[in-house]
């Protein structure tokens, strides 16, 4: 395993020749053995093209290829770290929310409530949450970022999660998603989160939830 989770806050990767890292730029702690860090101007592992769908989605976190042996302690702004492990699945998260992850794992951009239509965009917009989120995708670990805590809730069939999308860290599975209002257009004047609009995820699979609304 690459990441080692050191207490709620750090995680330690393990950099081994021939292997690449990618990581937030000033994520880095401390490190230990012979590791460059070098400024990733192709969007990681998706090529120019990620680069360009994360520009379009206001998520142009910069991202640091992180090579050679030894290990590396990662963390950032004291924010709590989670690390999930992908085994040929792909994991949808906030950019923003990325730490650090393999480069075995394929990068990709994603419309978060896609399946709402037209409909969904503009409920999008007036809330303030990003509407693209990045996509991994294949076998290996990645490290997210949250406000107090992640908690990771199943999604099943017969059980679909509402999620506040401020809320929202990251999920993966065979899952579906629509960004939705449970409020008229009136009672929405002035709101942005909470009851007012929700994420709704079906399928199979899994999402983690934050357990502060605070932005990154």
């Amino acid at each position: 395993m690459t990441f080692r989770e050191i207490n709620s806050k750090m995680v330690e990767a393990t950099v081994m020749s021939g292997q690449r890292l990618f990581s937030q730029r000033g994520a880095m702690l401390a490190y230990q053995g012979e590791v460059s860090f070098t400024p990733n101007t192709a969007g990681g592992q998706g090529g120019i093209m990620s680069m360009i769908g994360r520009r379009v989605a206001n998520e142009d976190t910069p991202l640091m290829t992180v090579e050679g042996n030894g290990t590396v302690l990662f963390g950032h702004g004291g924010h709590h770290v989670q690390v999930i492990n992908l085994a040929g699945d792909t994991l949808c998260v906030e950019a923003d929310r990325l730490l650090a992850f393999e480069g075995t794992l394929q990068q990709g951009t994603m419309f978060l409530g896609s399946q709402g239509g037209v409909m969904g965009m503009v409920r999008g917009q007036i809330s303030g949450q990003g509407l693209f989120t990045t996509t991994l995708k294949g076998h290996g670990a990645v490290a997210v970022m949250a406000h107090g805590g992640v908690f990771e809730i199943p999604i099943t069939p017969q059980r679909p999660v509402h999620v506040d999308p401020q809320a929202y860290v990251a999920h993966h599975g065979d899952v579906r998603n629509k960004l939705s209002t449970a409020l008229g257009w009136r009672d929405m004047v002035g709101r942005g989160s909470g009851e007012a609009f929700q994420l709704e995820l079906s399928g199979n699979g899994a999402v983690y939830v934050q357990a502060s609304e605070e932005k990154l």
